[in-house]
């Protein structure tokens, strides 16, 4: 087999590798700066369990559609999404729950009724593909909405970057000086959840965070600036979802996992050898004094 039938051909010959592979664009471009900022945060955990969260949205998406409709599925997804956000900051500060706390019973919850719903009216088939995605299968409509979702986040990125740099280092200065902490917090929320929808799209509910926080806790160890980290992160998101697509046309696997494995196999590369990883502090270079 030659580079060209392997890397290149399979997306030359078959327009549904194209099309998946734009999504995988899309989806580094925008998921990855914000599970950046997720990470920064100590947020991560919450990323997951918002990705959960979607869930029941999704499966009413797919009851009221009648099948895996992408758009209705999505359109359900962020508001079940954006509704656990705002249930999750309304219980952290009217009791003694933590956010984090409120977001774990949230997930738990509503892995369950997602679960149920889709089981009730669908096949084992139609559970599979919500809960795993279906990148291969992605259509025009769902791609214009990856590619939507992606560009709607950068700008957004581009014009709130340093209030949400600054909500996320120090919320309390951005509190004192602006007195719209909540507002960029919410903001913020607003992207995670978009953004999983779009993950949604592709990587179903249980690995659409993948495409979020692996790449960023790569860029954490190779990038030491901020903006660094966002081309990092990206770069590794995009790279993973090609060798993934790659690897799953190839020997017959599944594109999400092999995606997420890809992106993971990465990270546990750079644990070893990136400035930050272990090989570098378990042997230092030796500095040489003057």
């Amino acid at each position: 087999m030659t580079t060209y039938s392997v890397f290149i051909a399979p997306f030359v010959d078959y327009g549904f590798m194209r099309r998946a592979l734009v999504a995988c664009l899309a989806l580094g471009l925008g998921s990855a700066p914000i599970g950046v900022l997720l990470m920064l945060r100590r947020m991560s955990l919450v990323g997951d369990a918002m990705s959960h969260a979607i869930l029941p949205g999704a499966a009413v998406g797919f009851l009221v559609a009648g099948g895996l409709s992408l758009p209705a599925m999505g359109l359900g997804g962020l508001i079940a999404g954006l509704s656990v956000a705002l249930l999750s900051g309304l219980i952290s500060r009217t009791t003694a729950l933590r956010e984090d706390a409120s977001f774990a019973t949230f997930y738990l919850t509503s892995l369950a009724l997602g679960v149920l719903i889709v089981s009730l009216r669908g096949s084992n088939i139609d559970l599979l593909h919500v809960l795993f995605g279906t990148i291969l299968a992605i259509d025009a409509t769902a791609l214009y909405l990856v590619g939507g979702i992606a560009s709607f986040t950068l700008i957004m990125l581009a014009l709130v970057y340093r209030p949400l740099v600054a909500e996320c280092f120090d919320p309390g200065f951005l509190r004192a000086v602006a007195g719209r902490g909540s507002l960029y917090h919410f903001l913020f929320l607003f992207l995670v959840v978009l953004n999983l929808v779009a993950g949604f799209q592709a990587l179903g509910t249980l690995m659409a965070v993948g495409l979020m926080m692996l790449p960023a806790a790569v860029a954490r160890l190779w990038a030491q600036s901020l903006p660094a980290m966002f081309v990092t992160a990206a770069g590794t998101a995009v790279i993973s979802g090609y060798l993934g697509l790659v690897a799953s046309f190839h020997y017959g696997v599944a594109s999400g996992p092999a995606i997420i494995l890809t992106a993971s196999i990465i990270y546990g590369v750079s644990l070893l050898v990136s400035p930050s990883g272990a090989l570098r502090r378990l042997f230092p270079r030796p500095h040489y004094g003057a």
